[in-house]
Parts: C-alpha cells; sequence; structure tokens
C-alpha cells in the first residue's frame, strides 16, 4: 500500500502571525514537503491543478519534473488534473514527457476541479462538465494506446492521423485514477476502464465514501477488471498530531478556525468526530487510520493534506516527520496483517511494464524519418511501419 502527502496549492493566511506567504515562497515549499515526504520514506506527493488566486499550481508538470529532478524513489502524481479544461491533447503529451524524465515515477489522478469559473476562462461551459469530462478521458485513453488516431467528438475539433507525442515510456501509458467526491458516473468510468478510484474523503462523513466506493467496485467486477477485491481505490485524508489529544487540538485548532474550506462552521471537535479528519496523539490518528480500511476495504493509496489552512512550513515538516517515522510504519504493518490475499497491489510503472510484456523487453518507439507531415499511412514508427498495434 502506498502512502504519501498531497496539496491543493493554495496560499492561505497564517491566523497567528497574520501573515500571507507569497507564491514563491510556497512554490518553495511545495519542494521541500515532497522532499520531505520521501525522505521519511513516504512513497508519493501529489499536487493540485488551479488557475486563480489564492492557489499556485496552474502547472502541475512543472512543479512535479522540477520535484523528479530532486528526488529519487517518490512517486508523483496530481490531485487533480482538470479533465474538463484542459485538451485531452496537451494531457497526453505533458504527463507522457514527465513519465519519461521522472523514469516513470508518476501516474495522474483526473478531475472535474471545485472553481466554477475556470470553465469559461478555457472556453468551456460548465452546464457541460460531467459529459466533457467523460468524453475528454475517452479520447486521452486512446492517445496513449494507439500511435495514430481518428476521432471526432462533440467538445473539441476531431483528429485525423493525429500521434501523441512522445509516446508513453516503455509504451505503457501511465495510471489514471479518477477522482470524485460525489458523481457515480465519474466512478463509473474508472470501473469501465479498469483505472483506479480515489475518494477525496476528507469533508464527508466515511459512510458516504462507503457508497461510493461500493459502487465501483462492482462495476469494476461487472467489466471484468477482476473481483470487487481486486479494484484499485485511493483515499484522502488529513491528520494533525500531538504529543497529547489537548495539545494536537489546541495547535491545529487556531488554523482550523479560519481554513477556507472548514472555519466558521462546525467546530473541530465535531468535525473530528464525524468526518475522517485525525486529530489527537500518534495512537489516535493511528487508530483513526486503521478505521478507513474497515469501513472500505482494503485499498491502494492513502494520500494526506498536511499544507492546508495557513499552516507554516516548518509545522507542516514537523507533522510529515510524525507521520512518516512515528504513524505510517505502525499503519502499514498493521494494514498489512488485515490485508486479503485476493487484494491488488498499488499500481507502479514496473508492475504495468511486467503485466504488459513479461519477461520480454518493452517497445522503445522509433519514429521513421520525416515525411512532411509524418502523418500517413500507417504508424509514423519504424517498429510499426505499415500498420497501428
Amino acid at each position: 500500500m502506498q502512502f504519501g502527502i498531497m496539496s491543493v496549492s493554495d496560499v492561505t493566511r497564517n491566523p497567528i502571525t497574520g501573515e500571507t506567504p507569497s507564491e514563491a515562497e510556497r512554490i518553495r515549499a511545495a519542494i521541500a514537503i515532497a522532499k520531505k515526504t520521501e525522505e521519511v520514506g513516504l512513497d508519493v506527493f501529489a499536487i493540485g491543478e488551479h488557475h486563480n488566486p489564492p492557489f499556485f499550481s496552474s502547472s502541475p508538470t512543472t512543479l512535479l519534473a522540477a520535484i523528479a529532478a530532486q528526488t529519487e524513489r517518490i512517486i508523483l502524481t496530481t490531485s487533480t488534473t482538470l479533465i474538463t479544461t484542459n485538451d485531452p491533447v496537451r494531457i497526453a503529451e505533458e504527463y507522457a514527457m514527465l513519465q519519461h524524465v521522472s523514469g516513470g515515477r508518476m501516474d495522474l489522478m483526473l478531475g472535474r476541479g471545485n472553481t466554477a469559473p475556470v470553465y469559461p476562462w478555457f472556453g468551456k461551459d460548465i452546464r457541460q462538465g460531467l459529459p466533457l469530462a467523460l468524453e475528454s478521458y475517452n479520447l486521452l485513453h486512446r492517445l496513449w494506446r494507439e500511435d495514430v488516431v481518428d476521432w471526432e467528438g462533440k467538445f473539441r475539433t476531431a483528429l485525423q492521423g493525429f500521434t501523441s507525442t512522445p509516446r508513453p515510456l516503455d509504451d505503457v501509458p501511465p495510471f489514471v485514477w479518477h477522482g470524485s467526491i460525489r458523481t457515480p458516473e465519474i466512478a463509473e468510468q474508472a470501473a469501465y476502464y479498469g483505472n483506479g478510484f480515489f475518494h477525496n474523503h476528507i469533508f464527508w462523513p466515511t459512510d458516504h465514501a462507503v457508497r461510493l466506493v461500493n459502487f465501483y467496485r462492482e462495476r469494476f467486477e461487472h467489466y471484468g477488471h477482476g473481483t470487487k477485491k481486486q479494484a484499485i481505490v485511493g483515499l484522502g485524508g488529513q491528520v494533525h498530531i500531538g504529543k497529547t489529544t489537548q495539545s494536537a487540538f489546541e495547535e491545529f485548532r487556531p488554523y482550523f478556525n479560519e481554513a477556507p474550506v472548514y472555519g466558521h462552521g462546525p467546530t473541530l471537535e465535531q468535525f473530528s468526530s464525524g468526518t475522517p479528519l485525525a486529530v489527537g496523539s500518534v495512537q489516535e490518528v493511528i487508530d483513526k487510520i486503521l478505521t478507513f480500511q474497515e469501513s472500505v476495504g482494503d485499498y491502494q493509496r492513502q494520500l494526506f493534506l498536511q499544507d492546508h489552512a495557513g499552516l507554516p512550513l516548518e509545522m507542516v515538516l514537523e507533522q510529515i516527520e510524525l507521520l512518516g517515522t512515528e504513524v505510517i510504519p505502525v499503519v502499514r504493518k498493521e494494514i498489512a496483517s488485515r490485508r486479503d490475499t485476493e487484494s491488488a497491489d498499488a499500481p507502479t510503472h514496473a508492475s504495468l511494464v511486467k503485466a504488459k510484456y513479461g519477461d520480454a523487453a518493452p517497445r522503445q518507439p522509433r519514429p521513421a524519418a520525416n515525411r512532411g507531415d509524418n502523418v500517413t499511412g500507417g504508424s509514423p514508427y519504424i517498429d510499426l511501419q505499415g500498420g497501428d498495434e
């Protein structure tokens, strides 16, 4: 099972000092957080995508490529990539390039986002958000698996003889998670393709997540990708760890009270008892995280939001240290002891290559000589000249 840190890239005022960090400070902080995530033995770092203040991550691939150059082991991903307002052709190109420069240490999570004005900024209609998301991924799926694509849809211009470059690393597309907190159609799409389903699992009671995860598992099995237990599930979460219960609540309370998504509503005590938010001692946080497996069954990825709500970088790094050294080692061991042998492992590039090729060498696409537009006839690659794969 994979554990990691996710960021939504907010730039939020610190309620203790009254200071708001600059965008430059937060970008540097994101890199430091990712490096700390790897240092303490966690597996994944994820960054969101936003195109408006107070967020900084408008180009996740740029940031993740920079992090890839400064890390060695950690898997890099998104939380989320906007499948609605990004052209699927650009997603195919940019994330294939990230896959290459990271040596396969990446995947991506696709979602619709939660900022309504972003749609018209990119020439899209939010009223078509769901069918746009479904159609865009249907095209992206093909772009990574077919050397030459002819395609026609409703929401973008048609493609004729189009080749997305570079081709995926080892000709194996990045693994895709479909992220949603409320939309069965997205869970259905994830199940249809045998992709992963990620439920944010932060703001809603756990039973809400259970219903959508169970629906995804049923449809995953229906489409013949494996049993319900073999479906690929990810969850979000947030923790704040203290030496004692009281110290954890006292330290986190001012940030919670002023957080754009938490504050001025239920109390911290109400929220932590009624949702997956875990605030308390090391043991209390361990116990809370373990309830997730009890609720949704075996799952493959758990990400935690740690740099939200104006927490200063030094506090975020301390929390990641506690999470990586005191909490997750215990959680890993306990989850492993409870895990059903039928459950799937978390997908990696290496496991996907093995599944496609076995012991054979992976395909390494080599383009043929330039033919002008290079899109006539069959595949423009030497190993597949004369026809598509």
